[in-house]
């Protein structure tokens, strides 16, 4: 069976009440996330509001990834069309900006004056190793979903080793990194699912 046939209709799950529901939801992922998104966004679409299978949100990241811009953008803009058409995916995308951008234009001021203090600059490496852990707690969550790709577990965490490889220690630009690995990749899916 596809995994995908084990998905729940969309119908059948919670789904964003309206327009507005959109626009405070994501408000709500992106001032939760200094330091990076991506955990808060996997908790809150899959494990909270339910609006994403765990599959849906890795396929549905896989495919904001390689899209040029910021991947939770491109990511809500794909969550707000898929539920509201063309002003779902404009709430979606002015939720993850516009009160963002008013406490960063604060914050910015504030780090002007404050920049050359030692604390400031040693809070903020720290916050670096905050967003690295939950860069990699997320990633950690996502391996069940590889279970049941068509690939098999093995071959998938084969190219999750290669991929880290070739950009953490080879140093590979990450465009051609996806290009080459998630091009490869790709057609090697497609095929088995043609099998």
């Amino acid at each position: 069976m596809h995994p995908a046939s084990t998905i729940a209709a969309p119908s059948e799950r919670p789904q964003p009440h309206s327009v507005r529901d959109l626009f405070f939801s994501f408000t709500w992922l992106a001032l939760q996330g200094f330091g990076g998104v991506l955990a808060i966004v996997q908790r809150e679409m899959v494990e909270k509001k339910r609006w994403l299978t765990a599959d849906e949100f890795l396929e549905d990241w896989a495919v904001a990834q390689v899209l040029p811009g910021p991947n939770v953008i491109n990511l809500a803009l794909m969550i707000g069309d898929r539920h509201f058409g063309l002003r779902g995916a404009i709430a979606a995308v002015a939720g993850m900006l516009t009160v963002p951008l008013g406490v960063i234009l604060v914050l910015a001021l504030l780090y002007a004056q404050f920049a050359a203090n030692p604390q400031v600059a040693g809070a903020l490496r720290g916050m670096g190793a905050v967003a690295g852990g939950l860069i990699a707690a997320t990633g950690i969550k996502l391996i069940p979903a590889l279970r049941r790709h068509p690939l098999g577990f093995g071959v998938c965490l084969g190219i999750v080793a290669l991929v880290f490889v070739s950009i953490a220690f080879v140093r590979i630009p990450l465009g051609w990194v996806l290009l080459v690995v998630g091009g490869m990749a790709c057609v090697w899916t497609w095929k088995r699912l043609q099998a």
